[in-house]
């Protein structure tokens, strides 16, 4: 069986005791070390390096705080075994473990994200080079140059020769056959998109194209051109055209299904855009259930636009979906506990500590320093001087004495305006850290190699005083 020795600070150890001896099934041997901190989060290698002297040659491995900084795997090789950060949150550990024992894997995925550029005849190239080179960033496979109905597109071959001189994929959409054509000769990958009175476009092009039906409903029609390409062995995807709501969604999907079920074999592709930019929604939900739908008809490409601001984070938003959706898929599984990326503004265990247990570890602190956690009944700020609870940050202003302490006082602000908008929201807060977005928003970067730098009002103020 495996010894793990866990490591961490006085206040958090009873709880550390308390959730794993809670933990069902286990299959590892534990014990706790305290390495003479209060506070298990302020952690660092070097301190564990220093304060760490008892034989430890016993045990596999090391969990040491998920907020230690220093560099784990030097430390690892100086010890002669394996020291890894745990959880953020203690209370995360049975989750911690859980996932360890399903070595979840969401680095494959089976659909291409074509990205449009929808205004592309309005932009310059070097503009069109800049959205592609986000695309790319944020998850897309091709780049689809949108053509508008009677608008000169002059620049159209460039665009696409600079395009696929950076490397890209690369597809041309309009109903124009000129520039489904102009787009093939300068290189594009695929043609959005054939209806069936443009198919004899295909005979003057090498780009795959994508079909889709005269109108619609009228499925008859994408059937006789499927069967056609399919006659001709010539590579082509296939799209029954998403309908927004309310204008016919449930009936589109059944369409695609039909198509399905129809031809087993061809490649499908889904436009989610008449749902995500028409439906006032955060589209990170609508965009998961969408790619849901999509893993479950096997179709193997989605186009998506960023239009609408609302809507600013589609191709992000798709490209973890699509993740998650296909290891769901492949491991029998409901698209549960791969990432939390996808709960953007709610969190599933949003209060990790009750108002006792906060209360408790209060009572155990002896220095001036505020702590701040949230739990169900509001927001808690305590010290050594005692545990106050709101709902409004206003309201702790008489309590915390700050009034001589500008760049304290701007901290504790910050910090407030973080746990109310958490406790309101359900979502976890944890002090010195920005929310937690997903992918509605950038990630701030966290150097764990090092220890964190004063904030800007406490530097302002370190420099004013030495003045």
């Amino acid at each position: 069986m495996e010894k793990i020795l866990f490591l961490t600070g006085r206040l958090a150890h009873k709880a550390l005791e308390k959730v794993l001896s809670e933990l069902k099934p286990i299959d590892f041997y534990w014990e706790i070390k305290e390495i003479g901190l209060q506070v298990a989060g302020l952690m660092t290698a070097d301190m564990i390096r220093r304060r760490l002297k008892e034989p430890i040659l016993d045990f596999d491995r090391i969990i040491v705080p998920g907020r230690c900084r220093g560099d784990l795997e030097k430390l690892s090789t100086d010890f002669g075994l394996p020291i890894e950060r745990g959880p953020e949150e203690l209370k995360d550990i049975p989750r911690f473990f859980n996932k360890e024992s399903l070595k979840m894997n969401i680095s494959n995925y089976d659909i291409s994200i074509f990205a449009e550029i929808v205004d592309a005849s309005k932009l310059t190239v070097e503009q069109i080079l800049e959205k592609a080179e986000n695309f790319k960033k944020d998850g897309a496979n091709v780049i689809d140059i949108g053509c508008l109905p009677e608008t000169k597109f002059p620049h159209l071959e460039d665009s696409v020769l600079e395009l696929k001189n950076k490397g890209f994929k690369v597809s041309v959409d309009s109903l124009e056959p000129d520039e489904l054509i102009r787009g093939s000769n300068a290189g594009a990958d695929f043609l959005l998109s054939l209806t069936p009175n443009t198919l004899w476009v295909a005979n003057e092009v090498t780009a795959t194209p994508v079909l889709i039906p005269k109108e619609p409903t009228d499925e008859e029609s994408l059937i006789k051109s499927i069967e056609y390409f399919l006659k001709i062995d010539r590579d082509f995807y296939a799209d029954a055209i998403l309908d927004p709501i309310p204008f016919g969604l449930v009936d589109s999907i059944c369409r695609y299904k039909r198509l399905r079920t129809r031809f087993p074999e061809i490649k499908i592709m889904v436009g989610v855009g008449n749902v995500s930019e028409l439906t006032e929604a955060d589209t990170n939900g609508i965009n998961a259930v969408l790619i849901g739908i999509c893993s479950e008809l096997k179709a193997t490409a989605i186009l998506t636009t960023q239009v609408s601001g609302h809507a600013r984070r589609s191709v992000t938003e798709i490209d973890l979906a699509r993740r998650v959706m296909y290891a769901a898929r492949e491991s029998r599984s409901l698209p549960k506990g791969f990432s939390d990326d996808l709960l953007t503004i709610h969190g599933k265990k949003p209060f990790l500590d009750t108002y006792d247990e906060i209360k408790s570890i209060a009572e155990n602190v002896k220095d001036p320093n505020f702590r701040i956690q949230i739990s169900e009944k509001g927001i808690h700020v305590y010290n050594r001087d005692g545990l106050v609870t709101e709902n409004d940050p206003f309201a702790f202003y008489p309590d915390l004495k700050l009034h001589e302490d500008a760049s304290h006082a701007f901290y504790m602000g910050v910090e407030l305006a973080r746990a109310e908008i958490a406790w309101r929201l359900g979502k976890r807060y944890a002090q010195d850290r920005g929310l937690d977005w997903g992918v509605s928003a950038d990630k701030l970067s966290e150097e764990m190699l090092t220890h964190c730098q004063p904030g800007t009002t406490l530097k302002k103020e370190r420099r004013r005083k030495n003045k």
